[in-house]
């Protein structure tokens, strides 16, 4: 299974993969490639059932690991690299990491979540579904409603919003309903424990529990990991702090750069208080 795949940077160079939340696509990575494809080679894919791989469905999991594997292969530099995700990108990394760890060679997994969310037993694919055509659906066409949206639910600025508009719009009830069911469902894949990249974990200090504490347990259970919670310079929502390579790409990128070259992490990055 062949992603599309948006390519920055000189090809011999070290290689991130950068993989992007469920819902979104690869323009939620702009900030990163805008400030760090001179100095790497970057690949930002859109996953599965998301963006230009839409056709790449239905979403799932190991479906993503797949594509991620095959083009870390086929076109990342010596045939490894760094893998950034977010979110359900953040799973996707994980997976991968439990799989192929022989093709990474850095991770940071940002916000994964690996426990069961307080409630989740009720969001079933087919509730899903029918919330989806119900609440979203008839909206598609209605700007309003997108925007909050945008700025509600998914924290995103408002410099993406021709990009999100987009996306939105592409979004179905199947692919949506596909989604959630991963996200919901997943939890720590077995095969961590052979892990060797060195692997940062982190998360909002004010996102949920539930996440602070999936952090936690990912750091657990990858030999030599780090876990870090995330002290933003301003007060931002929930969502905006789990989006956070946008809302503050100052900071996210200079997490990137120092755990890619062994640096220190830069302030803001705090040992989690769990």
């Amino acid at each position: 299974m062949t992603l599309y795949a948006e390519e920055h940077g000189p090809s011999d160079r070290p290689t991130i993969v950068f993989l992007h939340g469920g819902g979104g696509a690869g323009w939620m990575w702009r900030p990163q490639v805008e400030a760090l494809s001179g100095e790497f080679h970057i690949l930002v894919p859109d996953l599965p059932e998301h963006g230009r791989s839409m056709d790449a469905g239905p979403f799932t999991i190991a479906r993503a690991v797949a594509g991620v594997a095959e083009l870390i292969r086929s076109r990342a530099h010596e045939g490894h690299a760094a893998v950034v995700g977010l979110s359900e990108g953040a799973q996707v990394t994980l997976a991968l990491l439990a799989s192929e760890p022989e093709i990474v060679d850095h991770a940071i997994v940002s916000s994964a979540l690996v426990r069961k969310m307080p409630g989740a037993w009720m969001m079933t694919p087919g509730v899903a579904y029918w919330t989806f055509q119900l609440t979203a659906a008839p909206f598609k066409n209605n700007e309003w409603w997108m925007r909050a949206n945008m700025h509600g639910a998914a924290g995103v600025p408002d410099e993406y919003v021709d990009d999100f508009r987009r996306t939105f719009r592409s979004i179905t009830a199947e692919s949506f309903s596909h989604v959630i069911a991963e996200n919901q469902a997943f939890r720590l894949p077995i095969g961590l424990d052979r892990v060797t990249a060195p692997v940062l974990a982190v998360c909002g200090h004010g996102e949920y529990d539930v996440m602070r504490r999936s952090t936690a347990d990912v750091a657990v259970a990858i030999p030599g990991a780090q876990s870090r919670e995330v002290f933003h310079t301003r007060k931002l929502s929930v969502a905006e702090e789990h989006n956070w390579n946008m809302t503050e790409p100052g900071l996210f990128n200079d997490m990137v750069r120092a755990w890619m070259t062994g640096a220190d992490l830069p302030e803001g990055l705090m040992l989690p208080a769990l």
